[in-house]
């Protein structure tokens, strides 16, 4: 039976456009993983032009076997405060990898136990979770049974779920979600400051954070990162000059630097360390992007589509195959997935073992050739390291 309490009417509905219309004029671009519900919200926010600024990927995990394979486990409960939490958490660092290189990203994440063709035992609830940056919020709704029908149920979680998703944008939402008092709901919320996210990268719980300092617009609408990535302690005017060589040659990309944060063969970076490299970007107005991926395999799958800029020393090592246990097919294996994410390599004049050589001066695997670009010397070359600048300032 519908009644005032649980029909949208439609000053509502206008009402949900004009907060759909502001989420996509917000700059943050989001993932949404959404199980058991909240289906019109979806709906809402594609049929509103805009979409493709603010969805990045939609997900419904609705089979318990399609929750499990996302969550990697089975979890206690599918329909709970932890599992939303999770899939959130997924969904943000699903976001990182998919949207632009200087945009403000969410996850989210929803599970719902709502009204359906047999009566439940259980509560009729619903539990969302969104994931940025700088925190995550957690609520769960628990609703009257026999109050609404399932169409009904679903409308109210997708304005909560809206609601959320705009609050994360940080764009007001003029609706009110419409419970009745027999309904109840709470909410939870927790803070990061920069020394918590570093830490939450360096843990393996956040994929990576990007410090965009360029003032590059027309590089900021860019999908493809050009990316040149190393310790740079310290940050040189040899490491400028490539990447800004390397964008010539790429064309259309969003030039920024990487620092992994986790080594192959050392300790990880402290927070300290990391905040006090990151100062050297700022100062000259570069981007950086702080991962915990050493190797430029996984960092192939952090950043699709990328393209790489790396010196004829690292070229020199990822085609050796005692990197790879000595298997050349391992190598060819691993490369040939790099491949398959869409990267290329360019590659500058390096000494190596004490000559300087060039791409062209190595053998290339046939089926790679075509993911290596040679920089010409012409264009780019510059001796000096940041051991060398360490060694003559006496840190060594």
């Amino acid at each position: 039976m519908e009644d005032e309490e649980t029909t949208t009417t439609t000053p509502t509905m206008t009402m949900i456009r004009a907060v759909v219309e502001a989420i996509h004029s917000s700059p943050s671009q989001a993932v949404l993983y959404l199980a058991g519900g909240a289906s019109q919200a979806l709906g809402w926010l594609m049929s509103v032009p805009g979409a493709s600024n603010t969805v990045l990927e939609a997900v419904v995990p609705y089979s318990r076997m399609s929750m499990i394979q996302l969550l990697g486990k089975i979890p206690a409960q599918f329909c709970s405060d932890q599992a939303a939490e999770e899939m959130a958490l997924l969904a943000y660092n699903r976001a990182l990898k998919l949207s632009r290189a200087d945009s403000p990203v969410i996850g989210v994440g929803f599970t719902g136990s709502l009204a359906g063709i047999h009566p439940k035992r259980g509560d009729h609830r619903f539990h969302l979770s969104t994931r940025t940056s700088n925190g995550s919020w957690v609520s769960t709704v628990t609703l009257s049974k026999g109050l609404r029908t399932r169409e009904q149920e679903d409308e109210v979680s997708s304005q909560f779920l809206l609601k959320a998703i705009a609050k994360a944008c940080r764009v007001p939402s003029t609706f009110v979600s419409e419970l009745t008092r027999s309904d109840s709901s709470s909410e939870s919320e927790k803070t990061f400051d920069e020394d918590e996210e570093l830490k939450q990268l360096i843990n393996g719980e956040v994929c990576f954070k990007v410090y965009p300092f360029s003032n590059d617009l027309h590089a900021s609408d860019a999908e493809r990162k050009i990316i040149l990535s190393g310790s740079f302690n310290p940050l040189h005017d040899g490491h400028l000059k490539l990447l800004e060589v390397a964008s010539g040659i790429c064309g259309n990309g969003y030039p920024c630097f990487e620092i992994s944060a986790v080594n192959a063969d050392k300790p990880p970076l402290s927070v300290q360390e990391i905040k006090d490299r990151v100062k050297q970007f700022e100062r000259v107005g570069k981007s950086v992007i702080i991962s915990n991926q050493p190797f430029f395999y996984k960092k192939a799958e952090l950043f699709p589509g990328s393209a790489f800029v790396i010196g004829a020393d690292t070229a020199a090592r990822l085609i050796n195959p005692k990197y790879y246990d000595g298997d050349y097919k391992k190598m060819l294996q691993i490369l040939i997935g790099c491949k398959s994410t869409g990267c290329t390599f360019l590659v500058g004049g390096r000494n190596v073992d004490g000559v300087f050589k060039v791409l062209e001066d190595f053998d290339i695997p046939d089926v790679l050739k075509d993911m290596f670009v040679s920089i010409p010397t012409k264009m780019f070359r510059m001796d000096i390291s940041s051991t060398e600048i360490r060694r003559s300032r006496g840190v060594l």
